[in-house]
């Protein structure tokens, strides 16, 4: 097994069988393409690649005000619109043109809500998928011509391991790194 974590910092802890096909595609300090927004993972599978995005508003370093405005953020589609999307069309976009597209992709956003009222969390799962989908299918006046992603699905850490227990996630915090001057203030989101 291989751990994954999508930052150092990154509490949300993924356990993958070895030998499984994964690549990190938002990878920092490598020539990018220049404006493009990327996703987490891309697992391909024998039936398709899944874009992985990875979002944790409950990391136990966010505070709260900062919680607070990311669930606002969930609840007016501005995180879908702005960032999930985005991301979506850029990696298929991408991967396409690495030739890369051989296969069905399907959209898999997981969102650390644990810190949050079941109830809250409840209240932004629901219809999150179908607002999603239908939004990287028409971002313009009209719908894309190609559906070039095939699904999507919205998960929390429990439904992860629902949906995918060969691939188990749990939250484990690492160890705090040494933090000196105006870096001891940085939050989660800032990284």
């Amino acid at each position: 097994m291989q751990t994954y974590r999508a930052e150092e910092t990154a509490e949300l802890l993924f356990h993958f069988p070895d030998g499984l096909n994964l690549n990190k595609l938002d990878k920092q300090g490598v020539k990018l393409p220049v404006r493009m927004k990327f996703v987490d993972l891309v697992i391909e599978r024998a039936q398709d690649i899944l874009l992985v995005e990875i979002k944790d508003p409950s990391h136990s370093r966010s505070p709260d005000k900062e919680r607070n405005t990311y669930l606002k953020r969930l609840a007016d589609n501005s995180i879908l619109t702005q960032d999930l999307t985005p991301k979506a069309r850029d990696s298929y976009l991408y991967l396409h043109l690495m030739e890369r597209d051989n296969k069905p992709f399907k959209y898999v956003v997981l969102l650390g809500l644990d810190a949050f009222d079941p109830n809250i969390q409840k209240a932004v799962m629901s219809g999150f998928k179908d607002r999603l989908l239908a939004d990287i299918r028409e971002e313009s006046f009209e719908a894309w011509k190609r559906k070039h992603i095939a699904d999507c699905v919205v998960l929390s850490v429990d439904s992860w391991n629902q949906r995918f227990p060969e691939w188990p996630l749990r939250r484990d915090a690492p160890a705090a790194p040494l933090m000196l001057g105006n870096n001891a203030s940085r939050t989660a989101t800032d990284r």
